[in-house]
């Protein structure tokens, strides 16, 4: 039987079935890239819904997993050399389930970066300047009197857009005719953006058209169905 015991988060989240993948996740942007990527591969996995309104990623057991305290993450009983592997940051967590199974990457050598440059594009730009624009649309942030963040955030994200406009312009997938990883990372942004947050009416989001088309093609796919509600909230 695998042992987790050297992992303190199995202690407050245990695993029934510790053979399998552990995800520790929510179902927000960040949370789903790797519920839909698990779906996608069909690995097996045993999915822990951790409560960020109630702090549980700044309890210890979730910080010795990662000490940045965000979701996702997970543990790979059979990591490299058949030996547990805790890992988190969604993009690394994708490069490696991608390259692990061999799927959902390219094998050529160029398209293996351009497609890693994709979702670190999404890191670094799409997550963040969505996620800034949401607070400052729909939470606190705007009761602030300055609408100047706001106006920066709007302007950034609406750019953003425009540059997967750009990038989809004869292109089923980020990648082409290829679904990959880059899609992963960013549908679930994308949807947020004009579903939950509600800004798609000031980022202009229906003037858009490759945008629009890419992102219902996604959304349609089953595993991402399934993928964007996992872990289910507790009943």
């Amino acid at each position: 039987m695998t042992d987790l015991s050297s992992f303190p988060i199995a202690t407050k989240w245990p695993a029934q079935h510790p053979e399998l993948l552990q995800l520790y996740s929510l179902a927000t942007p960040n949370g789903v890239k790797v519920s839909i990527v698990l779906e996608e591969l069909g690995i097996p996995y045993e999915p822990h819904f951790v409560d960020i309104t109630t702090n549980e990623t700044w309890t210890p057991e979730f910080l010795s997993l990662n000490p940045n305290g965000k979701i996702p993450a997970i543990i790979d009983p059979d990591g490299p050399g058949g030996k547990p592997l805790g890992l988190f940051e969604s993009g690394a967590i994708l490069l490696y389930l991608a390259e692990k199974t061999g799927k959902l990457i390219p094998t050529d050598p160029a398209k293996r970066y351009e497609t890693i440059q994709w979702v670190f594009f999404q890191m670094a730009a799409i997550g963040p300047m969505f996620g800034q624009l949401g607070f400052f649309h729909k939470f606190a942030g705007r009761e602030y009197e300055d609408k100047r963040p706001l106006e920066r955030y709007r302007a950034e994200s609406q750019r953003l857009l425009g540059v997967l406009e750009t990038r989809l312009e004869g292109r089923e997938w980020i990648m082409g005719d290829e679904y990959t990883i880059a899609d992963i990372s960013m549908l679930g942004w994308v949807r947020n953006l004009i579903g939950f947050y509600g800004a798609g009416e000031i980022v202009e989001f229906d003037k858009l058209k490759n945008v629009p088309a890419w992102l219902e093609r996604g959304l349609a796919r089953p595993a991402v169905q399934r993928g964007l509600d996992i872990p289910k909230r507790p009943a």
